[in-house]
């Protein structure tokens, strides 16, 4: 992979996640990475350049106005509903991810059972 090219999608297009599966290359946004699969909603899978370019300018408005640890199908819900089509599943054995990120509902789990509670005790004289 060209590493001007990773530069450039990591400047105009964070959102992006670059990776190979049994040999091809799969541009898109991550929806959901747990233990065995990942989830992809495929770019390259998308016909036309309008469909393509409300694709990005959705991504732009979840990767700039949520958290980042919300999928974009739940954070945006109805408006990314047409793109439902392009999702693609992968095994995780045979999945490298080259570049960008991803998004886990297993991390988000995992993070809040690691919160801890304090207990206020009041000392009796």
């Amino acid at each position: 992979m060209d590493t001007r090219l990773i530069k450039m999608l990591n400047e105009r297009y964070p959102f992006i996640t670059l990776c190979v599966y049994a040999g091809n290359e799969y541009v898109g946004i991550i929806q959901n990475q747990d233990t065995a699969v990942t989830t992809i909603y495929d770019f390259g899978s998308l016909g036309d350049a309008g469909a393509k370019k409300r694709y990005l300018e959705l991504a732009s408005i979840w990767w700039w106005e949520s958290n980042r640890s919300l999928p974009i199908n739940i954070f945006l819900r109805e408006e990314w509903e047409p793109f439902r089509s392009c999702l693609k599943t992968f095994s995780n054995n045979d999945l490298s991810i080259i570049h960008g990120p991803i998004c886990s509902l297993q991390e988000i789990a995992r993070k809040k059972g690691k919160r801890r509670s304090i207990t206020l005790v009041r000392k009796v004289q």
